[in-house]
């Protein structure tokens, strides 16, 4: 992931992209030498070189290399999971904060433009289905596909929910790493919202899809190929329509209406402005770090997702 971040970070018109830090002196040239960047192997050096920093390392060394960071005075992007616990992720914000550095964790999805169309089209979710599959991926092994996959939607779905969470119930099966590979899990607010989760990293596919039902629209979109759909009930000028259209659906503008149960059903494309969210992610962190402004997703949105994220691998862990 650490490469994606330096081909972005090397392209970005506001920034200069200075250095790289790895503890394999190879690699840190490597990547160095193709961005005209320069190598580091310590951290002491590094951060002499730069203003702000992604961390994307092992999650079991997010803590550490994001602490000293801070400390240096540097703003700081952890790629996901945000750190092993809650206890670390709460320390993290408050010297962020004491700092008055930018803290922002790498939930890409919530750069998806696909999101944004969702957002804005969003009222009050009542039922909230997130699907996530990908192939096996030799990477990221010392987290299962909870902390690894699922964490994106539920940081997503937090958001877009904004209510506590009055219930978890959650399954997983470890099936060839020793963490679960495959896991759902069902979860109750206590405004009434309901959202269940699949994410799966032994999958023969790649899928990653949400699904909105609220009062007046159910809404679907990918986030992978960046498009979606709308259903919604017709408006009173949509409502006239042939007897060919009743029974065979009439499309027009690339909307389609249909009659469903004495209902005039409407399906329209949602417009979605396709972009890398990786670009869009970085590029915001590069910007709320000039001028301290709060990123879209900060350490405190982070860490109320991997608490949830931890709660649901205990329960996973209880049931084996």
């Amino acid at each position: 992931m650490g490469k994606n971040h330096a081909r972005i970070f090397a392209a970005l018109p506001d920034a200069q992209f200075a250095a790289v830090l790895d503890e394999r002196a190879e690699v840190a040239r490597e990547i160095a030498a193709q961005h005209g960047a320069r190598a580091f192997t310590q951290l002491d050096t590094f951060a002499e070189a730069i203003d702000a920093a992604t961390v994307a390392t092992p999650t079991t060394t997010h803590f550490a290399i994001a602490k000293a960071l801070l400390e240096r005075g540097k703003h700081v992007l952890v790629e996901k999971p945000f750190t092993e616990t809650p206890e670390q992720a709460r320390e993290l914000c408050d010297l962020a904060q004491q700092r008055g550095l930018v803290l922002q964790v790498g939930h890409i999805e919530r750069f998806n433009p696909a999101l944004s169309a969702l957002e804005a089209r969003l009222t009050r979710p009542r039922f909230i289905e997130a699907t996530r599959l990908s192939p096996y991926p030799g990477r990221s092994l010392d987290v299962g596909v909870v902390l690894d996959v699922m964490i994106h939607d539920l940081e997503i779905i937090l958001h877009l929910v904004r209510s506590r969470v009055a219930q978890v119930d959650a399954v997983g099966v470890a099936v060839l790493s020793k963490r679960e590979d495959i896991a759902n899990v069902r979860l109750r607010f206590e405004n009434g919202c309901v959202a269940n989760i699949t994410a799966s990293r032994i999958s023969q596919e790649k899928l990653r899809k949400i699904r909105v039902f609220q009062q007046d629209a159910y809404l679907s979109l990918d986030y992978q190929s960046q498009s979606g759909y709308l259903l919604r009930l017709a408006r009173e000028d949509e409502k006239e329509s042939s007897f060919l259209g009743k029974i065979l659906g009439v499309a027009t503008d690339s909307t389609l209406v249909t009659e469903f149960a004495g209902q005039r059903i409407v399906r329209e494309p949602v417009p979605v402005e396709k972009d890398e969210p990786l670009k869009r992610e970085l590029a915001d962190f590069v910007a709320c770090a000039r001028a301290g402004a709060q990123p879209k997703v900060g350490g405190q949105e982070a860490t109320a997702a991997l608490e949830l994220g931890l709660e649901i691998t205990r329960q996973i862990d209880a049931r084996k």
